[in-house]
């Protein structure tokens, strides 16, 4: 009877607690804002002046004498990554081109899909040969606020997936890659970065990078590229690895601890902008633009073990109004990378945030104006065209204003 009764009396101070200790665990899972700007300024997780080190490392123009090339698209990371920032995107372009077999297969032109525009000696120069006929234009990418993307869990993006809407037909069905990491051989994790989700860690993108469109071999990829196929010894002096400095490790740790693209708070608060917010996601543009998406806890391992989330980027709240999937919305560019056959004419779904800063748009860069980027969309996305092909002119405007603010 006395141990009944002491039960009933624990039971009685955990109901009492229980709202209390709820709320603690709920607070403790609340994700914090992360920090936005386009001020070159750290979101906490280097000091100023390692993350003004870094940039500057970013910045720098690599020369022939330091392994530039022999084929190469710029000197520097900041020549594709500097509006209106350092990290940001830009105009430019890469091209990639390959060609099918009679099955439909894609294989890459010789030396790889990449052909370089640039060379250190005119007989270096690549170009595309009339018998790739799979030939495509690819913008660069903003890399701002991409230390938060690395810090989402593999199962948040799978989960997202899941949460897609899919029919018969495979109606916005975003389709989740593992893909090698260069740091950590034999490990796999879930793509996330470039057009193809390539990579999933800044290392590999930074590694892969600094090889393909400056030329610098690197401790991670240190072998040199080809011309076309062909061999390219009798140019390069350096000798190979060229980045002596790890200067890999600076450009991953400049991209992780920048901050977020701000919005544009101005058009933001305005009604228009409102009620677009609105529209947005009763069409159904935000299945695949998801708004909001929290990071790991600060002290998850990821990157097969290589790398841990620090507290400026775990357990935070960010805004990139993109799911990081592969889907085809009738713009593919039939390029096969890292994700299979499957993935031929599907792109990652590109993250909204910074778009008022943006003038080309798509992955070619190619439209100029937000009514005509959501008029390009088809497969998976028709039907949000349709619906959005339906709206008064007046909502479009609005929707429209809202996109304008991000």
């Amino acid at each position: 009877m006395r141990s009944l009764k002491r039960c009933l009396l624990v039971l009685f101070v955990a109901m009492l607690l229980w709202p209390v200790v709820r709320t603690q665990a709920v607070q403790e899972t609340v994700a914090v804002e992360a920090l936005a700007g386009f001020a070159n300024e750290s979101n906490g997780m280097v000091d100023q002046a390692t993350f003004d080190a870094d940039r500057e490392a970013f910045e720098e123009r690599d020369t022939i004498a330091d392994g530039l090339g022999p084929v190469y698209n710029a000197q520097s990371c900041a020549e594709c990554h500097q509006n209106p920032v350092t990290g940001s995107s830009s105009q430019v372009t890469v091209m990639r081109a390959g060609h099918r077999d009679g099955a439909g297969n894609f294989f890459e032109a010789p030396g790889g899909s990449l052909i370089n525009d640039r060379a250190i000696h005119y007989s270096l120069q690549e170009r595309v040969s009339v018998d790739e006929e799979v030939r495509a234009f690819r913008s660069s990418l903003s890399t701002l606020g991409d230390g938060y993307v690395e810090a989402i869990d593999d199962a948040t993006l799978m989960a997202i997936a899941a949460s897609q809407p899919r029919d018969s037909g495979g109606m916005i069905a975003g389709q989740v890659i593992r893909v090698p990491l260069l740091e950590a051989p034999g490990q796999m994790r879930v793509g996330r970065f470039g057009w193809k989700n390539q990579h999933a860690s800044l290392l590999s993108f930074s590694a892969d990078a600094y090889l393909n469109e400056i030329g610098i071999t690197n401790r991670l990829l240190p072998r040199e590229n080809t011309s076309m196929g062909h061999s390219v010894a009798a140019y390069d002096g350096v000798a190979d690895p060229e980045d002596n400095d790890n200067d890999i490790d600076a450009f991953a740790r400049f991209m992780r601890a920048t901050r977020v693209p701000p919005r544009d708070e101005a058009l933001a608060a305005t009604d228009d902008a409102r009620e677009g917010a609105e529209i947005f996601n009763q069409i159904g543009c935000a299945i695949c633009h998801v708004p909001t998406i929290n990071t790991a806890a600060a002290g998850t391992v990821i990157n097969g073990g290589t790398f841990t989330v620090p507290p400026a980027l775990g357990g935070k709240a960010i805004h990139p109004f993109s799911d990081f999937l592969l889907h085809d919305v009738g713009t593919g560019d039939g390029i096969v990378q890292n994700g299979g056959p499957a993935t031929a004419n599907k792109l990652r779904t590109p993250p909204l945030w910074g778009l008022h800063v943006r003038a080309r748009l798509m992955h070619d860069a190619a439209t100029l104006t937000l009514d005509e980027a959501i008029r390009r969309h088809a497969g998976e996305a028709r039907d949000v065209v349709a619906r959005y092909n339906g709206l008064r002119r007046t909502r479009r405007t609005r929707l429209i204003a809202f996109l304008q603010s991000l």
